[in-house]
């Protein structure tokens, strides 16, 4: 019974106009969708290639960065590059919104230009990609499939007839949203191997065991994302008895939902909890040193100015003052303690700056994020961009390995030179390359997005059973 039911509920969809402008757009937009976003990745591709090798070639014994670093601490001594993925085809994420390189200065770090800076005017239109057409698109397609799934039945009168030939209504439901689903599904699943083909066509690495079963899991992401609103619509439809005033609720619920929910979460965090800015703090720790470099500076004048006096008093027959290289070694040996002592004060400075931001971000990132789980289409976004690696995790990474990579240099490089030494004579070396970006597997994807996983069963699970309770109880 539950598979004639399930055939007839397929086939009136199938024979309606809605499953025709459903499989017109699905067509139509989802490959356009691939071929223009790998265009764009092909681009910044190039970019970063360029990007690289400008800055492999750079010849230390040829540039005058060290002489130059000596004295201007705001100088880039080496940048960690960021890559793009080739998942940014599928959703674009936090990618063009993160600093295009991590500048490594004495200062500290200092950010690159996003993508975003540099944008074509058409960005203004937004940023069309998958993750944004199945969050945005089809969660409203889904609603209007489901919207009088039931109410539509009640205005023709047709279901007081069914369920009067002792049908069992969770039958009934039960065969309305996997029929529903399931002619849903088919033209999405279509028009997705249609961009997969177009893609590898193209050129994209789908074969890459690294790339082919994340776009798998974003794939069931979709679908689990899909089905949340099939349930939404059928509450949606059994609560009101107009199809007219469902329709205009299940537009209001998405509005809601989908487009100010998700941003008003993050706007709460940003009053609940506001930040400084990078900029600021960097800013910030470029004025503390500063000020260090201009006592160490008074300090180095007045050991000098005594030095002078002591040289002269020393030469009883000329008295004349000689800056030779043995007053040299003595003047940076008598500044070597000092200033060390003020380089372990800013460095101390700089972490605790550091730190400070660092704390005050990840406190607004975490309340925005748990203000904006209050709905589906937020956890579908954290979990698909994550799968794409160009989410939170990946942004976490990229400055995390930018912030080990400044250590190493402060270690090998920053550390040797010298701010109060009168004549620099330490031979510094060049930068170490910097370190590969580590990407997160696809297993410590998971287990990090595991609650917003958790969540999207819980939202599918919960409508449905909402579903269920209000159609038993319901006088038809």
């Amino acid at each position: 019974m539950l598979m004639t039911l399930i055939r007839k509920e397929m086939m009136h969809h199938i024979l309606s106009a809605r499953f025709i402008a459903l499989l017109l757009m699905c067509v139509l937009l989802i490959p356009l969708n691939f071929h223009v976003n790998y265009h764009r990745y092909l681009q910044r591709q190039v970019n970063y290639q360029e990007t690289v090798k400008a800055e492999n070639n750079k010849d230390p014994a040829e540039q005058p960065w060290l002489q130059k670093q000596r004295t201007d601490p705001n100088l880039e001594v080496s940048k960690l590059i960021l890559e793009p993925t080739p998942l940014s085809v599928f959703g674009t994420g936090l990618e063009s919104a993160l600093p295009s390189y991590l500048g490594m200065t004495r200062n500290g770090i200092q950010r690159g230009e996003t993508a975003l800076s540099t944008a074509p005017i058409a960005f203004l239109l937004g940023h069309l990609d998958f993750v944004f057409v199945v969050s945005t698109v089809f969660s409203l397609l889904s609603l209007l499939f489901t919207f009088d799934a039931v109410t539509g039945e009640k205005e023709a009168g047709t279901l007081r007839i069914t369920l009067a030939n002792a049908l069992p209504r969770d039958i009934l439901l039960w065969s309305k949203l996997i029929g529903g689903y399931l002619v849903f599904i088919v033209p999405f699943l279509v028009s997705l191997i249609i961009g997969l083909l177009v893609l590898v066509w193209q050129g994209f690495p789908l074969s890459e065991s690294d790339i082919f079963p994340r776009i798998l899991c974003l794939i069931g992401i979709s679908l689990l994302y899909i089905a949340v609103f099939f349930a939404m619509g059928a509450v949606i439809s059994i609560y009101f008895d107009s199809s007219k005033t469902a329709l205009i609720v299940a537009f209001t619920f998405w509005v809601f939902v989908v487009l100010i929910l998700p941003r008003v979460g993050f706007l709460a965090a940003q009053t609940v909890a506001p930040t400084s800015t990078a900029e600021s703090v960097y800013r910030e720790k470029t004025a503390r040193r500063a000020e260090l470099h201009a006592t160490l500076k008074a300090e180095r004048s007045k050991i000098m100015g005594k030095m002078i006096q002591e040289s002269k008093q020393g030469e009883a027959t000329t008295g004349i003052f000689r800056l030779d290289e043995a007053f040299v070694a003595k003047m940076n040996e008598r500044m070597r303690p000092l200033e060390e002592k003020v380089r372990l004060k800013y460095r101390d400075l700089a972490t605790q700056l550091d730190s400070r931001y660092a704390q005050e971000r990840k406190r607004q990132d975490k309340i925005g994020i748990n203000f904006s789980r209050i709905t589906p289409t937020s956890s579908f976004i954290f979990l698909a961009t994550d799968a794409t690696q160009t989410g939170q995790a990946k942004r976490d990474t990229y400055f995390q390995t930018g912030t080990r990579y400044y250590e190493v240099l402060d270690a090998e490089m920053f550390s040797k030179m010298s701010d109060a030494a009168l004549i620099e004579t330490a031979e510094i070396p060049s930068p170490p390359a910097p370190p590969p970006l580590a990407e997160l597997t696809l297993e410590e994807m998971l287990q990090h997005a595991a609650l917003d996983l958790l969540l999207l069963c819980f939202f599918t699970g919960g409508f449905t059973s909402v579903a269920f309770l209000k159609f038993f109880r319901s006088d038809i």
